[in-house]
């Protein structure tokens, strides 16, 4: 079977700035600081879980299946669940948000798309699912850009030491 692409996993962010009157500069801290850690422990779980049976780590098709089944895609429901619960104030916010809800649907029908193309051993549907863990991967990295540019711009610093991309 063709290997799986790894997806970029979101790290816990941590945002380092005193209180403001910047709308802006309040939700991000407000977004990242509070609202986004669960949804961020849940992708952690879930992204852990499928780099553990994916790429080198592959064995075979069945450990890949019941990983996929048991815990990726549980977590991975959850994570958007609460992705969908977060309520940002600014627009600015709430546009880079939209960025990451429309990768991680992708991704979760990506792992969805997985489980059948094991089902049936068809390449096909892993080739598809690799273009949508692509696809994915590109708009959670444009979510990340868009959220550091928005930082800069509201003087909002990132701690360096928290934020990676494993790919």
């Amino acid at each position: 079977m063709k290997k799986v692409i790894k997806i970029i996993l979101i790290p816990f962010l941590i945002l380092i700035t005193a209180c403001s009157t910047d709308p802006v500069k309040e939700d991000l801290l407000q977004y990242v600081n509070e609202d986004m850690i669960t949804a961020f422990e849940l992708e952690a779980k879930a992204v852990a879980a499928y780099d553990s049976v994916s790429g080198l780590n592959y064995t075979d098709d069945w450990t890949m299946y019941d990983t996929i089944q048991t815990t990726v895609i549980p977590n991975y429901n959850e994570f958007i669940k609460e992705l969908n619960r977060v309520k940002v104030e600014t627009d600015e916010v709430r546009e880079i948000h939209e960025i990451y809800i429309k990768g991680a649907d992708i991704q979760f029908n990506a792992f969805v798309k997985i489980l059948t193309a094991l089902e049936t051993q068809d390449i096909r549907l892993v080739e598809e699912a690799n273009a949508m863990l692509e696809e994915a991967r590109t708009l959670i990295r444009q979510y990340m850009t868009e959220l550091d540019k928005l930082s800069k711009e509201h003087e909002v610093e990132w701690d360096d030491s928290t934020v990676s991309e494993s790919i």
